[in-house]
């Protein structure tokens, strides 16, 4: 059991993994061993976290837009001209919108189901094959799927397409992993609370902080580890779940 959560020498996939939790994330897996591509939309940004990311470990950039099937592709052809297997796919790309119901607009209800729903599962699609060349029953290939608290519980606030598309994605999670336990592929997802990124620059994080019962925002550990235990051996036996990283945000709601 020394080994348990070791991912050393595997290949993994992390989108939107450029900045925020896709960026902790995959330093978590650069950091422990791993060969690590991240792909964003803005090529500058992905290669500079690739570049620093490099310091510590081995992490690729390429560069991508995953909202679109064509570019879904492009990426597949992209990586799997590089890699035959892979061990590990992080879905965490994302883009969420808020607006008043009464005007809520159509492209903002589209956008984010779109990139946040609709692109995992394509990527997924085009990803089978060299994670099923991954995948053992000793252990399993895996899928992470990043969803939201907001995807478990009423979010309270005006992002009715980041919320929905969240859920889905959580729904996705349970019956891809019913599907593909055969193939001895795991699916599983991580839900995060509050953490200080890009996306969450709008909240005040102190009254966020004040209604976490631990009582602070989450940590690049908190991100990676949840993240290294659904990649590693200590997680082969499971698979359709979705695990909140939040500090106990949804236990007390």
């Amino acid at each position: 059991m020394k080994n348990l959560f070791s991912v050393a020498g595997k290949v993994a996939i992390v989108t939107g993994g450029s900045r925020g939790i896709g960026a902790m994330m995959a330093r978590g897996f650069v950091e422990n061993g791993a060969r690590v591509y991240i792909t964003a939309r803005k090529a500058e940004e992905c290669e500079a976290t690739a570049k620093a990311l490099s310091e510590l470990g081995e992490c690729v950039a390429l560069p991508g837009d995953m909202s679109t099937l064509q570019g879904i592709h492009d990426f597949v052809s992209a990586f799997t001209a590089l890699e035959p297997k892979l061990n590990i796919l992080v879905n965490n790309a994302g883009a969420t919108w808020g607006a008043e119901l009464d005007t809520f607009p159509e492209s903002g209800w589209d956008k984010v189901m779109n990139l946040n729903l609709k692109s995992p599962f394509f990527l997924i699609q085009q990803l089978l094959t060299p994670l099923r060349k991954a995948a053992s029953a000793e252990d399993p290939a895996r899928i992470i799927n990043i969803s939201s608290v907001n995807g478990i519980t009423n979010p309270g606030a005006e992002n009715y397409s980041y919320s929905a598309s969240k859920a889905g994605l959580i729904h996705l999670t349970r019956h891809l992993s019913s599907r593909l336990a055969a193939d001895q592929i795991n699916v599983n997802s991580i839900a995060p609370g509050f953490f200080p990124t890009k996306m969450m620059a709008h909240a005040d994080s102190d009254e966020l902080s004040g209604i976490i019962p631990k009582g602070r925002a989450g940590q690049p550990e908190d991100a990676a580890g949840a993240a290294l235990f659904l990649a590693s051996r200590a997680s082969a036996w499971i698979t359709g779940v979705t695990l909140p990283v939040d500090g106990g945000l949804v236990a007390a709601t």
